[in-house]
């Protein structure tokens, strides 16, 4: 199973943004049951962010929106008026069923969010 984060870049403060997470799994038989973003700011531990069920971290509830459309392995992360200490490395994260390993976490690569003041 590989998660795929998209949609990093440099912003201005006051700007938006909106990252990708795609759930894949090389053609086998794979379900999500759940996604969530992270994200880990430079010399900080990673923290939660959002998640499927519109729980969101206090330093960014009203500013960032969990989105999920039509295509149930494909979740993303629109996030609004960005502020400096929004910098950060952004990963996804999936509770993924597979037939050979159950409801297993996943962790995308990470990408990268910058917003300059």
């Amino acid at each position: 199973v590989q998660l795929q984060a998209s949609g990093g870049g440099v912003v201005q403060a006051g700007g938006s943004l909106r990252l990708a997470c795609t759930a894949s799994a090389s053609g086998k038989r794979f379900k999500v049951n759940s996604f969530a973003w992270y994200r880990q700011g430079p010399g900080m531990e990673r923290e939660f962010v959002a998640d499927g069920r519109h729980r969101y971290a206090d330093s960014v509830d009203g500013r960032f929106d969990f989105l999920r459309f039509s295509d149930e392995n494909t979740v993303y992360l629109q996030m609004n008026k960005l502020r400096p200490e929004d910098t950060a490395v952004y990963y996804c994260s999936g509770n993924v069923w597979t037939p050979a390993e159950g409801s297993t976490d996943y962790w995308g690569q990470g990408t990268q969010v910058t917003v300059s003041s």
